[in-house]
């Protein structure tokens, strides 16, 4: 501490001086004109003068805090942690609040500890949200279940700072016991929410739980609701989801919002971070909408710090951490520098500075896994009227869409020309071999079938296609190289991205990743499929806490009314 006291008051150098950079103040939002001192990993001075072991010439450059997701889910990049930390500490994003509920409805308690253990000695720190939703509800199958003594527990071993986002919102306005006991096991940390179109008087309820953010708001009316009962609102922009520029206007009208507002991740795609952006990519949207760039700045560093408690950072002043990213300007937010905990990570836009490897936690050993024939799959025309999920490019939320079954041979068969495929979900983690079928429109395939073992947020497998021998196809690949995306025609695998980590993230590099997903969207399009994103897309059509219709292993789920629902709707 006398050494720190001695670099602030200029009585000794400091380790680092960055002179003639434009500093952004998200207190103030105000910029200023002046030399910012490190020693150590702290920030120490502020103002004209000091002497430093390194000197950086920022140019007029504007030097930022770094920046911070308030919500992500590093498994949907399929990287594993220390590839991801490096892919967005280039982006200048230097702290990530990631919710590990994928991977630990996948593994169980084994895949938190492998995501914390892999998360240390980053370029990037990783604090990890306790998956409070595991099942997401009673309609989906993990791994194991994770009750309120797992979480518990995840708390006790140091490996959480706050609460997974509350997904089973009627769980909790419904005062279930097995909900409100993880909550309470909690104690005093953040508590994020989960709350789909939750409003009224279920939204009093729900913030009665102290839950105090949301992620899932899809119009400023409701994001204003839940301002006003207490609840931070994070304006989501990931790679299928993008609800910021739809939010922002609130805080346009009222900028000081920005103060319970941020702009999170929620789930991104490798190649998104590689040809788009993270948070970087955030700041400009903002500023394009018209908001104010230091007000921007704000929501991406100051605001998720403040909720999340961290005040050791978020800003530029003495005793913060020394979290420092150098940009050409705010309205482009090209990232030129970076400095973590002090030490310099990036430069020229470029990763100087390798990022530490975790040694991997022994995984549980992967149960048998029998896909169904193409027999077991064929639907008797029991009824006329089908329910069918609804999905539309870039929308989380699905329809329950009513109509009329295309039937062969007494067999209820997808239908091409009305963009009818077949769906099916297979239980991959207890060996029961259960499994579903369904229908889905808007996916645009025209033949074959895809499949996934990233189904959220069970991630059991999930495959869609125009012909059973396809749809089986597609899932014995999965079954035998134990968890990936697949492309499938006929009795031909098309291609394969395979993802040995929990079935979720692959060991390779971003680049690779990405040129690998690529590769087989391509394939996925000579099906004729017209969605930009469609293995995301279809990861999503598990997930029965979302509205409206979802498909699990148990069968069709419409959380809105009340569970489980029959395939036809006149049956």
């Amino acid at each position: 501490m006398k050494e720190l006291l001695a670099a602030a008051r200029g009585d000794r150098p400091a380790d680092l001086v960055i002179r003639g950079a434009k500093v952004a103040n998200v207190y103030t939002l105000e910029y200023e004109s002046l030399d910012v001192a490190v020693f150590g990993d702290r920030i120490v001075g502020l103002g004209e003068g000091f002497e430093g072991r390194e000197v950086v010439d920022a140019g007029g450059k504007t030097l930022i805090p770094g920046m911070i997701d308030g919500h992500v889910h590093i498994e949907s990049t399929m990287l594993t942690p220390p590839v991801f930390a490096d892919s967005v500490v280039t982006r200048g994003t230097t702290t990530v609040m990631a919710d590990p509920h994928e991977i630990a409805n996948a593994l169980g308690l084994k895949g938190v500890e492998y995501m914390y253990l892999s998360s240390r000695g980053l370029n990037v720190d990783v604090f990890l949200g306790a998956p409070s939703c595991v099942p997401a509800s009673p309609f989906e199958t993990p791994f194991e279940e994770l009750g309120s003594l797992s979480v518990s527990e995840m708390f006790r071993r140091g490996w959480c700072q706050h609460l997974a986002e509350v997904m089973n919102f009627p769980g909790v306005i419904n005062g279930d016991t097995g909900v409100w006991g993880k909550i309470q096991a909690a104690g005093n940390v953040p508590l994020t929410g989960h709350a789909p179109q939750v409003t009224g008087r279920a939204l009093n309820a729900y913030a009665l739980a102290g839950i105090s953010s949301d992620h899932e708001c899809v119009g400023p009316e409701e994001a204003l609701e839940k301002l006003r009962r207490g609840l931070w609102v994070m304006m989501r922009e990931g790679a299928s989801f993008p609800n910021l520029r739809t939010l922002l206007p609130i805080v346009k009208d009222n900028p000081t919002l920005a103060a319970r507002c941020m702009a999170v991740t929620d789930d991104i795609t490798a190649r998104y971070l590689a040809e788009v952006g993270h948070m970087d990519v955030k700041v400009r949207i903002m500023i394009e909408e018209g908001l104010d760039p230091l007000t921007a700045l704000r929501m991406v560093t100051l605001s998720p710090a403040d909720y999340f408690g961290l005040r050791d950072r978020g800003a530029i002043a003495p005793g913060l951490r020394a979290d420092l990213v150098l940009v050409d300007d705010l309205a482009s937010c090209r990232v030129s520098h970076v400095w973590k905990n002090g030490r310099a990570v990036v430069e020229g836009g470029r990763l100087i500075a390798a990022t530490a490897r975790a040694t991997p936690v022994p995984f549980p050993a992967p149960v048998p896994i029998v896909p169904p024939t193409p027999e077991q799959l064929a639907v008797p025309a029991s009824g006329k009227e089908l329910r069918v999920i609804g999905v539309a490019e870039g929308e989380v939320l699905t329809r329950t869409l009513t109509l009329p079954a295309s039937v062969k041979d007494g067999q209820v068969v997808p239908d091409p020309d009305r963009d009818l495929a077949k769906i099916v979900v297979l239980e991959r983690h207890r060996g029961t071999g259960r499994f579903a079928v369904g229908f889905v429109s808007g996916l645009g395939i025209k033949r074959g079938a895809l499949a996934s073992s990233v189904a959220h947020d069970a991630h059991n497998f999930v495959a869609a296609g125009m012909d059973d021998r396809s749809i089986v196809t597609a899932l014995a690949s999965l079954c035998a190289s134990g968890g990936g995306l697949a492309v499938a025609e006929g009795e031909s695998v098309k291609g394969v991205l395979k993802l040995p980590v929990g079935g979720l993230m692959t060991n390779l590099d971003a680049a690779s990743a990405a040129r690998e997903l690529d590769e087989l969207e391509s394939k996925a399009r000579t099906l004729g499929v017209t969605m930009a994103h469609p293995f995301m897309a279809l990861s999503f059509l598990c997930l029965s806490v979302i509205p409206e219709l979802r498909l699990t292993d148990q069968g069709y789920v419409d959380i809105t009314r009340g569970g489980l629902q029959s395939l036809f709707a006149d049956a």
